[in-house]
């Protein structure tokens, strides 16, 4: 039987932690063949070269697309899709893939939506339909009208997508594949020594205490701000107190200001107990969440994981307007008074039961099966 082979475009730490699950089903099906793309900042040391972990984690790695360019701002994003959208195409002729699968809403996802519709090769996307605001929800929207097929994560977003004009056949609410390493490491963390190595630099960090963690990234549609942003985040833990593990951001346009924010932090607070990590895998960020007081900032993963950890998150800013969430999360503004008060809310409120929005840690498996069996029709048409 000749398998049908799926192309997983991974650009950035964050798409790896959002599509491993699906990878290691695609992997392990019997009619499935699967082939990765490693490029953008996945390949960058300074971003945590995902794509040696992803290796380490018994994944070959196809082809290798180095796109970012360098700045992090709106022009080298915009110049970087560009980049991904010249080479991506050669890449797909010499893997000939049978279906190309996009991750979320990232700006390399992108170069991948467009390469994959103008070769007329069905494009599968995860995590559509959602609500979210910032430039992220323009690509992923844009996304959702470029799929062949798709894979939201909650009953909420598939029913978006279809009120997109999409035919209700092709939308899978599956869950989050996130949630699938969620529950897995958690599980494992239950049976675990309570041990979890943390590299970085900074004071010496005891995991089993108290600690906050801090994982905040540049809002696009507020460029140049960033540093203000994270300076204000970091006083509020150190007004606090307590042990805090700080995260490096994305690769998004801002980037910078917000690693030189965290940079003139640690200059002008070096006995602060705080530790500062350039990259975490997931079997080491997800155990953290689930034993961190706060999580704060402006990730996804408060919002996604979060819920089904029941970890308490404080949501800073815009990055993730109207995001359907559990009652884990509570937004703040980005004064260093707001936050300070939003984090108190939470300590004192302590571990929420779990609520599992984004699925119920099975949509590895789920995706494999269907993109397995589905028939898929390139020749979209709205359907009202």
């Amino acid at each position: 039987m000749t398998k049908r082979k799926i192309c997983i475009v991974v650009g950035s730490r964050a798409n790896y932690s959002s599509i491993k699950a699906v990878m290691r089903a695609v992997q392990q099906h019997p009619q499935l063949e699967l082939q990765v793309v490693a490029a953008a900042s996945a390949l960058l040391d300074r971003y945590g070269a995902v794509v040696d972990i992803m290796e380490n984690d018994g994944f070959t790695i196809d082809a290798r697309l180095f796109m970012l360019v360098e700045g992090e701002t709106p022009a080298t994003m915009a110049k970087s899709t560009g980049l991904g959208l010249i080479e991506l195409p050669t890449i797909f002729e010499k893997l000939k893939p049978d279906v190309v699968l996009t991750v979320g809403d990232r700006f390399e996802t992108m170069s991948t939506t467009l390469a994959a519709a103008y070769m007329n090769i069905p494009l599968a996307h995860t995590m559509g339909g959602e609500v979210s605001g910032n430039i992220d929800e323009n690509i992923r929207h844009a996304i959702t009208k470029f799929a062949t097929i798709h894979f939201p994560a909650s009953a909420d977003a598939r029913e978006r997508i279809i009120r997109l004009g999409e035919r209700p056949e092709t939308v899978h609410n599956v869950g989050c594949p996130r949630m699938d390493l969620v529950a897995g490491f958690l599980k494992k963390e239950s049976q675990s020594d309570g041990k979890l190595l943390v590299e970085g630099v900074g004071s010496n960090f005891d995991v089993n205490d108290d600690f906050l963690l801090v994982s905040q990234h540049p809002v696009t549609g507020e460029y140049g701000r960033g540093e203000q942003q994270v300076a204000a985040t970091l006083g509020a833990c150190l007004e606090l107190g307590m042990p805090t593990l700080v995260l490096w951001p994305n690769a998004d346009a801002g980037s910078e200001d917000v690693s030189r924010g965290i940079r003139k932090f640690r200059e002008q607070h070096p006995n602060a107990p705080f530790r500062y990590v350039k990259n975490l895998p997931p079997e080491i960020y997800m155990p953290l969440m689930a034993r961190t007081r706060c999580l704060i900032g402006n990730s996804s993963s408060a919002i996604r994981e979060g819920a089904f950890i029941g970890t308490p998150a404080v949501n800073i800013g815009s990055r993730q307007t109207a995001r359907e969430r559990g009652d884990n999360v509570i937004d703040a503004g980005y004064t260093q008074a707001e936050i300070v008060t939003a984090i108190k809310d939470r300590l004192a409120k302590g571990r929420l039961p779990s609520n599992p929005i984004y699925g119920d840690g099975n949509a590895g498996p789920r995706i494999a099966d269907i993109l397995a069996t589905a028939e898929f029709d390139i020749n979209k048409v709205i359907t009202y």
